[in-house]
């Protein structure tokens, strides 16, 4: 056999084998039967998860009690002495809601911090989640691994505190109940929070810190998971997009830090009814107890108040190890890879082994390479996107075929590699062309570190090319053996983040993976240049991506598990009279026809205040619909004074009706301060003036139809000026209306308000009346004063 053809040979053998590994960076099966109680078992905490997701448990819903009160009877049922703490929070996202945490503790010998065990169990309201994965997963998980852990009837070192939150969904109100007002929370020193973001895939973990990272890393490496899936990139970025889980209180208010663990594969799943315990991945699962239990045991005997620093870590897991250093080695590694890049290229220029001439040739099929695979994948995504406008309705932006065109992509930049070196690059001039990708990725790691340091492991994949070009230079002649081996670190690092960015950001980073694979290339070159016949590669690679391309045509099609998401309101504007069905969809369907017809177009006036939701989506088709005798909301002013220059009013907002959301809005130049929501304010108030985005003010999510009352002040000069807006999730079942259940090809729209009765109302009252009532009112206080002066005394 040729040597080129024996590279070809054992390339495609090595990226079998890694392909395999990284496969094996997950459980590959999970713990079934009845295996010894003395370990954690899948297939028991299974069963905890089945229950728990048996319905949507979302607040204010029948089955969310259910759900608090089996829980509680599961601790008890371990022996743990149980407790609820009840509370009111308004979140600093302006979500009002009672929140209710199931709340135990296991009791350590010699305790001056503890560990605290999390994870909420309330599911998704909009969309009627099941919450399979989010967050039945967690809570089957830790309560299987205490049932485990006190099996061992080993007392821990440290007090181990279970918490399941209430109201993640709304704005990690329970969270930050427990983390501002439990007294148990000041004893914390590290927090373990496990999530999931869609339904299978690997675990991933975040750590979470208001200083630095590095005792979190050290000790964490100490605990030895086996199956660690983590890096200082994705830590990075965390820190960087407004994504919040639970962890986010504990270390906003009470500088606890912790670590997040969540699966986040089949991501179209997350907050939809498909979030349910048949779409649940096992293995997913089992991944999770993975990291609980080694974990557990560490932190329950660690110091956990040396948790705290200031110094930063890099870091990164790979099939053969989890490896961490500090970011101070971040310079020296940068100026250590630049003094032996110009030295192996002087010596080259030296040893006749690099003609300059070709150095600089080697740069055009580099730039070309990454302009023409970049426009490709982004026109590329755009024209699928313009074929398959179905797709934007699925608002995670990762479609059911979304793997598909992973594949497809890829292929497609791994086609145009070949066929663009093949043009440019012979087997002889390889050295001379391999110093062009070096030096961009030279700087482009000089880059990371001034704007994304925890991407500084790049810089490893890099030292092992110049290793590569270092050997062509001294021997003047390549290694085949050699290449692949030094190429191995490029691929373990650099191929999940092929397939991560587009499942944790959405196909719409397909063309930054397209990118990645380019870089990856021709990192690459000195193996792939050597490829007899490149061209022919890449034409069967183009045929391979027309392959993928096409499996995701057949697969576009919605079915019943992969459900096409939709939505449809009644929305009755109580001033106007009027009202009207509306959607959220860019693509209407037969179902949604129904109501909004064939061509329908937007009442504007609908869209006047934008509703709370994850993407900031606004309605798009509207059409009239029937008056319903639908129950208004009445406002009562409890109070309405001037003082000074201030007007301090008290208004109470029944919704006469059972509702699950009521939200209020005012003009955006109106300065409210002082503002309190069934008597609490805002968790991040500070000072008198109420932050709020844009006209909104709040969201309230009641419990048992439980009124709003809402005090603040505003200037004496400013007319009061509220728009109202009370919301039931019950448009499919409510009696006045007679919609069919949705076909089995379609689901509730997540994220967004959904199969939902909303009325709107206005309320107006202008500085005139209260003026009239202004010495009236002063009077009554003024006597309400005295009165309580004479009682105190």
């Amino acid at each position: 056999m040729k040597k080129n053809q024996l590279s070809v040979v054992l390339s495609i053998l090595i990226l079998g084998i890694i392909s395999f590994v990284f496969y094996r960076m997950m459980p590959s099966d999970y713990s079934k039967g009845e295996i010894a109680l003395s370990e954690f078992s899948t297939q028991r905490a299974l069963k905890h998860i089945e229950i728990i997701s048996k319905k949507p448990h979302y607040v204010g819903s029948p089955y969310h009690n259910t759900v608090l009160n089996y829980l509680k009877e599961e601790l008890q049922k371990l022996g743990l002495e149980t407790q609820i703490q009840k509370s009111t929070v308004l979140s600093k996202w302006n979500n009002l809601v009672e929140t209710q945490n199931v709340i135990a503790k296991i009791e350590g010998y010699d305790s001056s911090k503890a560990l605290l065990l999390l994870t909420h169990f309330d599911s998704a309201p909009h969309s009627k989640s099941y919450g399979a994965s989010d967050d039945a997963n967690g809570l089957g998980v830790i309560l299987e691994g205490i049932r485990t852990y006190l099996h061992t009837n080993k007392t821990p070192k440290n007090d181990i505190i279970i918490v399941f939150s209430d109201a993640e969904e709304l704005g990690l109100n329970g969270a930050y109940a427990f983390a501002s007002e439990h007294p148990w929370a000041k004893d914390v020193g590290l927090v373990i929070n496990f999530e999931a973001r869609g339904t299978a895939g690997p675990s991933m973990m975040l750590a979470e810190t208001n200083g630095g990272n590095a005792q979190l890393i050290r000790t964490f490496s100490e605990a030895n998971p086996k199956y660690t899936v983590s890096n200082s990139l994705m830590y990075s970025i965390y820190k960087m997009l407004p994504n919040d889980t639970d962890l986010t209180a504990f270390r906003e208010k009470a500088d606890i830090p912790g670590f997040n663990f969540a699966f986040i594969d089949d991501h179209f799943d997350y907050h939809t009814v498909q979030d349910n315990f048949e779409n649940l991945t096992p293995e997913a699962v089992e991944h999770q107890s993975t990291y609980l239990m080694p974990l557990l045991k560490y932190y329950a005997s660690a110091d956990l108040n040396q948790l705290k620093t200031d110094e930063e870590q890099v870091y990164s897991s790979t099939p053969i190890g989890f490896f961490h250093y500090p970011f101070s080695w971040n310079i020296p590694l940068l100026i250590m890879a630049f003094v032996l890049f110009i030295t192996t290229v002087i010596l080259g220029f030296g040893k006749h082994v690099l003609d300059f001439n070709e150095v600089i040739k080697g740069f055009v099929p580099l730039i070309f390479t990454i302009v023409v695979v970049g426009l490709s994948s982004f026109l590329g995504w755009k024209l699928i996107l313009a074929i398959y406008p179905q797709y934007q309705d699925m608002l995670h932006g990762f479609t059911y075929n979304g793997h598909s065109y992973i594949l497809a992509f890829v292929m497609l930049a791994l086609a145009i590699c070949f066929w663009i070196y093949a043009k440019f690059t012979k087997s002889k001039i390889i050295p001379s062309h391999f110093v062009a990708p070096l030096f961009l990725w030279l700087i482009l790691n000089l880059f990371l570190y001034f704007y994304l340091k925890g991407a500084c492991f790049f810089i490893i994949p890099l030292y092992f090319g110049i290793f590569i070009l270092a050997y062509s230079v001294f021997k003047e002649k390549s290694n085949v053996f050699l290449n692949l081996a030094l190429s191995i670190p490029a691929l373990f690092l650099f191929v999940p983040f092929i397939q991560l960015f587009p499942i944790g950001l959405g196909l719409k980073m397909l063309p930054g993976s397209a990118i990645l694979v380019v870089l990856t290339f021709t990192l690459l070159l000195p193996v792939f240049g050597e490829y007899p016949k490149k061209s022919y590669w890449g034409t069967f690679l183009f045929f391979i991506s027309i392959g993928f391309f096409i499996k995701a045509h057949i697969e576009s099609d919605f079915e019943k598990g992969k459900g096409k998401p939709n939505s449809l309101l009644y929305v009755y504007n109580a001033d106007s009279n009027q009202a009207f069905w509306t959607t959220y969809d860019n693509v209407l369907d037969p179902w949604t026809k129904n109501y909004l017809g064939e061509n329908p177009s937007l009442e504007n006036s609908l869209n006047q205040h934008g509703l709370s939701s994850k993407y900031n989506s606004g309605y798009r088709y509207s059409a009239e619909a029937p008056i319903k005798n639908i129950a208004h909301p009445t406002f009562t002013f409890l109070r309405d004074t001037v003082v000074g220059n201030q007007r301090a009013l008290t208004l109470k907002i029944d919704a006469n009706r059972n509702v699950n959301r009521v939200d209020v809005f005012a003009p955006e130049h109106l300065k409210i301060h002082h503002l309190k929501a069934n008597g609490v304010k805002n968790i991040n108030q500070k000072g008198s003036f109420f932050k709020r985005k844009k006209s909104n003010v709040l969201n309230y999510y009641p419990i048992n139809n439980k009124p709003l009352t809402l005090s603040f002040q505003i200037h004496k000069d400013d007319n009061l000026e509220l728009d109202i807006m009370v919301s039931s999730f019950d448009l499919l079942e409510n009696s006045q209306f007679s919609i069919p259940k949705r076909p089995d090809a379609f689901i509730p729209m997540p994220f967004v308000l959904n199969d939902a009765i909303v009325v709107k109302k206005k309320l107006k009252k202008s500085k005139i009346e209260v003026q009239v009532q202004e010495t009236t009112t002063l009077a009554i206080d003024s006597l309400n004063t005295q009165k309580d002066s004479l009682e105190t005394n």
